[in-house]
């Protein structure tokens, strides 16, 4: 049978050093991940790249809020400076060199991220932490109590700060305390989460809007008829935007009905190509004021910007009490981020074993430390796992080639940021809808039989979308089951174990914290070294049920048998592989 050039493209990928390391089928690697395929890899990296093109031009019009580097000092007629034309223009040379100080970032720590943890997930400023960066901590234009530079500054601490948690093994520590119940929970919540945000004017196709009664109501509206809130006063569901994103949702779904490779990038791609034209209702670029702006900044098409008004601005000043509390605020924030996005991926993408860890963990949160430290030095906010990364995920992407293809397409947005930064956000929240309902199909595997699991696990659930943030979905759930477990027990000890419920139904979780070492394997290795004992490498790979114990004959039985009964798509919940099989991983175990 003769190859085709994808397959030739595939298989020589496969058995060269590169495929070995990143554990494509077919390279001989000690575990391969099955049903992997290098242009998949690639695919399913323009995808989620697609899906978080918004981060260039977002993130960077957020931060330019607080001013940055600029400086205007306020009068009694115009106080925070929203007149002062030459404060004004230096505002918006700052933020276009942060456009392409957010396109390094990501860049740098996407292609790290990929080398370093071997995972298809995407790195970028956190949406939530670039606006409490901006509105709370510098204040707008500056207002605040904390320079720019300062709380530049306290990013960067921060980060070295994460860095020395990861390298003692604290941070991933505290991630395993988390339940399983509430692990499955976040994977749920995110899914809910993205699909708000997907569903959104700002970030999606604009079919939920504000209310000023309920909070939230059906919008769509055109947008003469919002109000200041941007409630509609008339005319839901009459935006032509609107449409044009339902349009791409019905086109996504419907072409990965049919199996087509790629539906999710091809959905995008479409929608944005047909917003571009200025003379269509649907454009992205009208004859206003703020359209005119960014035609002018899309017909430059190529565009290398200076940095000086971003690189390496920084003043560390701890004496106010401000700066700690932002430093600590930054500091849980984005450990619960972060963490909560990296366990929901790795369930969706199946790489958490029966401990609830995945692969690569302390390298992963390594990678994120570090970038966390690269971003602040090109101005940016604390960089975090991006939940868009869902997108590749369910293009094919399970290695760190998609997170290498992610970063190298904020590479060439560093001189083409003109075009990634105008897809319009109809274009990608088609893409967000979708992924969120693969990802809340987790909720069949959370132990719903026991309250002390289900009902953490719901409030996890309904907080992330509710409050719009990941990170308070996780203390809510957190909360709620050291509370009602703690509870329990304690009533067992003072009856002296006359009133406890059943507990053949609740999940084993100090079994499940007990079964993975506290120290990362790098450490576990020096002291080793120190004891002059042997030490095996391969020790943290997945432990599936049939482990008995923890040696290296062990652990080569089980990857043999792992091998065997390896499903071929490496999903938990809801993986299609490319010839329509499903398979479902419930725990530890895996049916087919």
């Amino acid at each position: 049978i003769k190859m085709t050039w994808g397959e030739k493209v595939n298989n020589y990928v496969a058995r060269s050093r590169a495929g070995k390391y990143f554990q494509l089928e077919g390279s001989g690697a000690r575990r391969e991940r099955k049903n992997t395929r290098f242009l998949t890899e690639i695919r399913a990296g323009f995808t989620t790249f697609f899906a978080m093109a918004y981060i260039i031009s977002v993130n960077s019009a957020i931060i330019s809020d607080s001013g940055g580097t600029c400086v205007c000092e306020g009068t009694a007629d115009d106080p925070v400076c929203d007149n002062n034309s030459e404060y004004l223009i230096c505002i918006n040379e700052f933020r276009v060199q942060l456009i392409a100080g957010t396109a390094i970032t990501c860049c740098i720590a996407c292609i790290l991220f990929g080398i370093m943890a071997n995972l298809p997930i995407g790195l970028a400023p956190g949406m939530g932490l670039n606006a409490y960066f901006t509105y709370t901590v510098v204040g707008y234009h500056g207002t605040g109590n904390i320079s720019y530079r300062t709380a530049m500054g306290a990013v960067f601490i921060e980060g070295f700060i994460f860095l020395i948690l990861t390298i003692l093994g604290i941070r991933q520590w505290l991630a395993r305390l988390i339940p399983m119940s509430i692990k499955l929970g976040i994977s749920v919540g995110i899914g809910l989460f993205l699909c708000f945000v997907g569903l959104q004017s700002s970030e999606g196709i604009g079919l939920v809007g504000s209310d000023p009664a309920t909070l939230v109501a059906l919008g769509g509206c055109p947008a003469i008829m919002k109000d200041a809130t941007g409630a509609c006063l008339g005319g839901k569901m009459e935006s032509p935007t609107l449409w044009m994103g339902i349009l791409g949702l019905l086109i996504m779904s419907i072409l990965m009905l049919y199996r087509v490779r790629g539906a999710l990038l091809l959905g995008i791609i479409f929608i944005a190509i047909t917003s571009w034209p200025r003379v269509s209702e649907v454009t992205l670029f009208p004859y206003t004021e703020a359209g005119q702006n960014m035609f002018d900044y899309f017909k430059q098409v190529v565009k290398v910007q200076p940095l000086d008004r971003i690189l390496a601005q920084f003043e560390f000043d701890l004496s106010a009490s401000e700066t700690w509390v932002a430093l600590i605020t930054f500091l849980y924030v984005d450990i619960l981020d972060t963490t909560g996005t990296l366990y929901s991926m790795a369930r969706y993408g199946g790489y958490m074993d029966k401990h609830g860890d995945f692969e690569r963990s302390s390298m992963a949160f390594l990678s994120d430390a570090i970038s966390i430290i690269i971003g602040s030095c090109f101005g940016c906010s604390p960089v975090t796992a991006y939940v868009e990364s869902g997108a590749g995920i369910a293009e094919g992407g399970r290695t760190g080639i998609t997170a290498i293809t992610i970063g190298f397409g904020f590479f060439i947005s560093v001189f083409f940021s003109p075009i990634f930064a105008s897809f319009p956000p109809w274009a990608t929240g088609g893409a967000l809808v979708i992924v969120g309902s693969m990802m809340a199909s987790s909720a069949r595997t959370i132990n719903w039989d026991y309250p002390g699991d289900s009902i953490p696990a719901f409030i996890t659930i309904a907080v992330m979308p509710f409050t719009y943030s990941i990170s308070y979905g996780i203390v809510g759930g957190v909360i709620a089951y050291i509370i009602i477990n703690t509870f329990v027990w304690l009533m067992e000890k003072i009856t002296f174990g006359k009133l406890k419920p059943d507990y053949s139904k609740r999940e084993p979780y100090w079994e499940m914290i007990r079964g993975r070492p506290l120290l990362p394997i790098y450490m576990r290795y020096l002291v080793a070294k120190v004891q002059g004992k042997p030490f095996n490498w391969h020790e943290d790979e997945h432990e599936f049920s049939d482990d008995e114990d923890n040696s290296e004959e062990s652990s080569k039985r089980s990857n043999e048998k792992d091998d065997e009964d390896y499903p071929t798509q490496v999903v938990t919940t809801n993986g299609v592989t490319g010839n329509g099989t499903r398979h479902e991983t419930i725990n530890e175990k895996v049916t087919s």
